[in-house]
């Protein structure tokens, strides 16, 4: 949307704000209104100096954020304070930490008190427990006092399925209701050899098993075997493209799958105390394609797995979202003349097919620690205006990329990958890459209509982790020895599940019942 231009508008605003604070509509518009309002208790709203068009006194705010800090990261704050000087008056310092250390680095900061101002974070991260050991500040208070528009561009919805324990702790970001999954297939190879448009994952192994005889220093398959990236390991990412049952990881256990749900009964179920066969299906299929020489073979080692793929030396690649990036796409073609990735995806559009409980996977926080929550606020309500948003996500217009209509754009050069997800994403200011193919378009469409969904029994549910946080630090550091060889195809099934099992059987037990004591107590209030 766009931003309110005058303080009248905005006090306005923020009294509407206020009147209904505390109502539980489930509308499914997204964003433009003002009843998207993040329920529970707030303070009286009242406009900033900002809002009312006074300067304040500086601040910078120190802001965590995952992966590489794109070229023009530079270029892009110089203009963003440039913007904010004589509003909100931020200074930004960005500190981009590696995905391979994300959890622990954060982790470290977070205990340790250190001055920080807004940070990334995720249930597949460490959210849960962040909450739980009271790190971070809710945020219902702020956002009915300063983050008027950071509220009305994203759903109802989205705030009702994204609390923790009963409050907002982190602003959910997210473009869409149903996370993308996808391949990333090189299509020059596969036209090569003469095979059609893959729709099936038996079709992508064939292709693979061509690359193998044919393309030397090509690696057929690759997936990441990093302990903090379960979910794209290659066999547990085949979850999310799979139905009957359609098999749902729990909110205990984040990426992993040996906590999950299925068939939307209320139910956890644990892969300890019975394997279910299409998990173990992918586990058996993931080690043979390994000793066939398909998968990386040093996927446990790699750390940079976008580097790998930019190569231009991979057939097939997992990755989190519909589309190829045209960051990667050009990347490829440089190093790899004539080649070109392809977007392949097993994920059905057909009303009411897929379960979603509308929880986003990744959230800014604010931390109790910091001395500029308002501040950080600001930015974050700044951020969801659509030219401030356009300049974060996209970089400077004519040098990082070209508007195309009013909701899509086009990529110039590498020097500002999209990154959004990472700390200002939202569904109705959000561009589409105007390079996506027609079925990629298709699916972030489908998927931004909640109506087309099924809502999970769960939805709304937040577990928290108190009760049994030692068992879930402990079976973390057992699961990470195991699962992502495992999935990964790198060892033994067999022989390591059974070793896995003996190490981390009794603590998943235990969290499984707090986890299902939980659950019932909430269908019950329900």
């Amino acid at each position: 949307m766009k931003g309110t231009k005058k303080g009248a508008a905005l006090l306005g605003a923020a009294l509407l704000l206020t009147s209904v604070i505390g109502c539980s509509s489930k509308s499914n518009e997204t964003g433009g209104s003002a009843s998207n309002t993040p329920s529970g208790s707030a303070g009286a709203a009242s406009p900033s100096k900002a809002a009312a068009g006074t300067k304040l006194d500086p601040v910078t705010l120190k802001i965590i954020l995952p992966g590489d800090r794109p070229a023009d990261m530079d270029k892009v704050i110089k203009e963003a304070e440039k913007r904010m000087a004589d509003t909100i008056n931020v200074k930004l310092d960005l500190v981009f930490v590696p995905w391979s250390d994300l959890a622990q680095k954060t982790q470290v900061m977070l205990a340790s008190g250190e001055n920080v101002d807004l940070i990334f974070d995720a249930p597949w991260l460490h959210m849960e427990q962040m909450v739980s050991a009271g790190y971070y500040e809710p945020l219902e208070d702020l956002l009915s006092q300063y983050g008027q528009d950071a509220v009305k561009v994203r759903s109802q919805q989205m705030f009702d399925a994204n609390k923790f324990q009963g409050h907002i702790y982190g602003l959910p970001m997210g473009n869409t209701h149903l996370a993308g999954r996808t391949y990333l297939v090189r299509k020059d190879l596969r036209e090569k050899y003469g095979l059609p448009p893959i729709q099936s994952y038996d079709d992508l192994i064939k292709f693979a098993y061509k690359v193998k005889e044919n393309e030397k220093g090509v690696i057929p398959l690759l997936a990441y075997g990093q302990a903090g990236q379960k979910d794209v390991s290659w066999g547990a990412f085949r979850a999310f493209m799979e139905y009957d049952p359609q098999i749902l990881r729990s909110d205990a256990l984040g990426q992993s799958l040996v906590l999950y749900y299925k068939n939307n009964d209320g139910k956890v179920y644990n892969l300890f105390d019975e394997m279910e066969p299409r998990v173990w299906s992918w586990i058996q299929d993931a080690r043979k394609l390994y000793k066939d020489g398909l998968i990386h073979p040093d996927i446990l080692a790699l750390k940079d797995i976008d580097s790998v793929i930019n190569s231009g030396k991979v057939a097939v690649a997992v990755y989190n979202e519909f589309g190829v990036p045209s960051s990667m796409n050009a990347a490829v073609a440089q190093n790899a003349p004539g080649a070109e990735l392809e977007p392949v995806t097993f994920i059905q559009m057909e009303k009411g097919k897929n379960i979603t409980n509308f929880k986003q996977a990744n959230f800014q926080s604010i931390p109790k620690v910091s001395k500029n929550k308002e501040r950080a606020m600001m930015f974050l309500n700044w951020a969801a205006q659509k030219d401030n948003y356009d300049l974060l996500a996209y970089g400077i217009e004519g040098t990082n990329y070209e508007k195309v209509g009013d909701d899509q754009y086009k990529q110039i050069g590498s020097n500002y990958s999209y990154f959004p997800y990472a700390w200002i994403w939202n569904p109705t200011t959000d561009r589409l890459n105007a390079g996506f193919d027609p079925e990629t378009i298709k699916h972030y469409q489908f998927n931004k209509d909640a109506n087309n969904l099924t809502s999970s029994i769960l939805t709304g549910f937040s577990f928290d982790p108190g009760p049994v946080m030692n068992e879930i630090s402990l079976y973390n550091a057992t699961e990470d020895k195991y699962y992502n060889a495992l999935f990964d195809g790198v060892v033994d099934p067999d022989e390591t599940w059974a070793k896995f099992k003996k190490e981390g059987e009794a603590n998943a037990k235990k969290i499984q019942i707090e986890l299902q004591k939980q659950i019932d107590a909430f269908l019950a209030s329900k």
